[in-house]
C-alpha cells in the first residue's frame, strides 16, 4: 500500500499464448533512491494461479526506480514440457531453447502513487504497460 512517503507496486503475468495467467513464475522486487544509486534487492513472490504477485515486499521511503525482474525461463521450460507429453510429434522439432529467460522492467515512481506493472507474456516477445 502506499503513503504519502512511498509508493507501492503490484504486478500479473498473462500467457497470451495460452490466453490465461502464468502461474509459478518467479518475480524479484529491486528498488533504489536516484538514478546513480545501487539497487537494493528487497525480496520477491511467484505468481498465483491467476497469474498475480499479491505479497510483493513494500518499498522503502525515498524510492524512485523499481526493477521487476521476472524469471520466465523455469515457466516456458515446464511448459514446452507439457506440450511435448501431450503431443509427442512435436518432441522433436529442433526449437531452440526459452527465447527470453528473463524479463527485467524498470520504471520510475512518486511517492502516494501505486503502480499495477502487468507483463504480457508469450515464448517470442513480451509488453508491459502501466495498468490500474
Amino acid at each position: 500500500m502506499s503513503t504519502d512517503t512511498t509508493a507501492s507496486v503490484s504486478t500479473h503475468i498473462l500467457d497470451t499464448s495460452a490466453g490465461r495467467p502464468a502461474e509459478g513464475v518467479a518475480v524479484r522486487l529491486a528498488a533504489r533512491a536516484g538514478s546513480e544509486a545501487d539497487w537494493a534487492a528487497l525480496g520477491g513472490s511467484a505468481t498465483d494461479a491467476d497469474g498475480r504477485c499479491k505479497d510483493l515486499p513494500a518499498l522503502p521511503e525515498g524510492t524512485t526506480h523499481v526493477r521487476l525482474d521476472f524469471a520466465v525461463e523455469q515457466y516456458f521450460e515446464k511448459k514446452q514440457a507439457d506440450a511435448q507429453q501431450d503431443a509427442p510429434a512435436n518432441r522433436d522439432s529442433g526449437a531452440p531453447g526459452v527465447f527470453f529467460p528473463e524479463v527485467a522492467i524498470t520504471f520510475a515512481v512518486r511517492p502516494g502513487e501505486h503502480y499495477h506493472v502487468p507483463l504480457l507474456l508469450n515464448p517470442f516477445g513480451y509488453s508491459v504497460y502501466r495498468g490500474s
